[in-house]
């Protein structure tokens, strides 16, 4: 980067760009940061890696065009994290089909049992089937929460980071979650551990 790229904020056009496609500097720092938690969820609601990334590429190009106005926003991860949903289902209206989560998210814990060795397979499934559904009829912001953290694995931090909200926000819509899915499966309910 030059001198003058790190004093405006703007890195030059690749070669053969023309001079007004100048890509912000902060723009890569946000794709850097989210990209992988945005294919992530995107892959676990469609399915599809392949269409997951193409999803994700298309929603920061989109990102990309409207990037004065997203940083006007009073929370621009909120704004961007609303854009990525939107996208998301706008995919799974157009095929007609609901949200891929409950069967990926089985798939990816049974993945993870019998790569660790932790527990057998057949049980993990066996006590998926009921919470991944259970997870995908909270409310929104309750369903996003518990999927970035607990199924993607991300840190209360990086959910507030990815969401746009505080990590006190995370907490709450977590705890929240989690009584109203120990009430659905007649589990009894248990204090917020601080995890992370």
């Amino acid at each position: 980067m030059t001198e003058n790229e790190e004093r405006t904020g703007w890195m030059a056009p690749a070669p053969g760009v023309r001079e007004s496609q100048r890509i912000p500097v902060a723009f890569w720092g946000f794709h850097d940061r989210f990209k992988r938690a945005y294919r992530k969820y995107a892959e676990l609601h469609l399915g599809d890696e392949r269409l997951a990334g193409r999803v994700v590429h298309t929603v920061f190009l989109n990102l990309l065009r409207g990037w004065p106005r997203l940083m006007e926003e009073a929370s621009p991860a909120a704004s961007a994290w609303a854009h990525l949903k939107e996208a998301v289902d706008d995919v799974l209206i157009a095929q007609g089909r609901d949200s891929a989560m409950a069967e990926t998210a089985v798939f990816h814990r049974v993945a993870r049992a019998v790569l660790e060795d932790a527990r057998d397979e057949f049980a993990a499934m066996e006590s998926s089937v009921g919470l991944y559904p259970a997870i995908a009829r909270l409310p929104g912001r309750q369903f996003d929460v518990m999927v970035l953290h607990y199924v993607l694995g991300c840190t209360t931090a990086k959910t507030a980071a990815i969401m746009g909200i505080t990590e006190a926000t995370v907490r709450s819509h977590r705890l929240h979650a989690r009584n109203r899915i120990g009430r659905e499966l007649g589990l009894a309910p248990e204090p917020e551990h601080p995890e992370d």
